[in-house]
């Protein structure tokens, strides 16, 4: 069954926001069925599961690994620039570490929904990524309202109808978190064509919230650890600019949701950097805190993605073949073509021993 949204169009002036208030018949107008507070409670999302799985043996294999190059590796600080906070980066990155657990969805919670699949969160998010551009905001907006989409569909259960509302909210929520200049509530109804109401998305942003927890912060997008692992080569523009396409690249594939954002990011840089005839070095490991083979199935999923038949319709693709953005897609996909069967496919999704 295919999903198509509405066009984006030119948002203009209307009345100010009201106050609403939320019931309980909102909450199930809102994601489209019934809700039973015992069903609700039955449906409590399960720990997710961290790929790629593998045995204790393996796991503590990669970290002597990662513990010898720290060992040995000398870090160049960043002292001379303040806005790096080098003094306080470890403390900073230690902590996002232990926020990524909290954040991430469950892989498998479309076994739990009855009207929509895989096929039609991919469209929505390729639609998020139209709206993202028009309007010209934050990468990490883009990042925050993908897994506020994912984290609510783990707990919620939504028709097919309400599916671009619950996506069109995530988006109104993080650009109020991230922007400096947010979209009005009325610009988010003129990106939907006027599909929903100012009043249906307000009352989706409560549910939404309180769904959620107001847990928005806790999530650290890839970007983040993007800017670390840049470090290693001097943050090359051609690199990190490869490496950004194919972050967002996972975005539309279902399988990286059981991936934490730090995998994200280095799995998008150790592909660019094969891409681009670099190897992944010492510092590297060193500033993403994964070894080469880790990457590997992650590299191979990836590399799959760019090879699918109808990948070039998609708007991230059409997004990157912009000169701004030095054409990273056309040239990711050229790559990809020519070395998909030697990089094979990895449908499974754990790591053999």
């Amino acid at each position: 069954m295919e999903v198509e949204f509405v066009r984006i169009v030119d948002p203009v002036a209307v009345e100010p926001r009201t106050q609403l208030v939320l019931s309980q018949d909102e909450v199930e107008e809102m994601i489209g069925v019934e809700v039973d507070e015992e069903e609700v409670q039955a449906q409590e999302p399960r720990p997710p599961r961290i790929w790629p799985e593998v045995g204790t043996a393996r796991a503590h294999r990669f970290q002597r690994e990662i513990d010898q190059v720290r060992e040995v590796f000398e870090e160049v600080t960043e002292e001379e620039d303040p806005t790096m906070v080098s003094e306080y980066a470890d403390e900073i990155f230690e902590y996002m570490t232990e926020l990524e657990d909290e954040s991430m969805p469950n892989p498998d919670y479309m076994d739990s929904q009855s009207e929509i699949n895989w096929s039609m969160r991919q469209t929505l998010v390729d639609w998020l990524l139209q709206v993202h551009l028009r309007y010209h905001m934050l990468p990490e907006t883009l990042w925050i309202a993908i897994n506020i989409v994912d984290r609510f569909l783990t707990r919620r259960i939504v028709s097919l109808v309400k599916l671009q509302l619950v996506g069109v909210t995530a988006m109104f929520i993080a650009a109020k978190y991230e922007e400096i200049l947010a979209p009005s509530v009325d610009e988010f109804v003129y990106m939907t064509e006027k599909g929903y109401t100012k009043d249906e998305i307000l009352k989706g942003e409560r549910i939404m919230l309180q769904t959620l927890d107001f847990k928005v912060s806790h999530y650290c997008s890839p970007y983040s650890w993007m800017r670390k692992i840049s470090k290693a080569d001097s943050y090359d523009l051609n690199t990190r600019t490869l490496c950004k396409f194919l972050t967002e690249v996972t975005l539309l594939d279902y399988r990286f949701l059981r991936v934490k954002p730090s995998m994200v990011a280095a799995i998008g840089m150790y592909t660019a950097r094969r891409m681009l005839g670099g190897d992944w070095n010492d510092a590297f490991v060193y500033h993403s805190g994964f070894t080469e083979e880790h990457l590997l199935p992650g590299h191979a999923m990836l590399v799959q993605k760019l090879t699918e038949d109808t990948f070039t319709k998609q708007y991230v693709f059409k997004k990157y073949a912009n000169k701004k953005f030095l054409k990273a897609s056309l040239f990711a996909v050229e790559w990809a073509m020519t070395y998909a069967l030697e990089e094979g496919n990895m449908e499974n999704m754990v790591l053999e021993e």
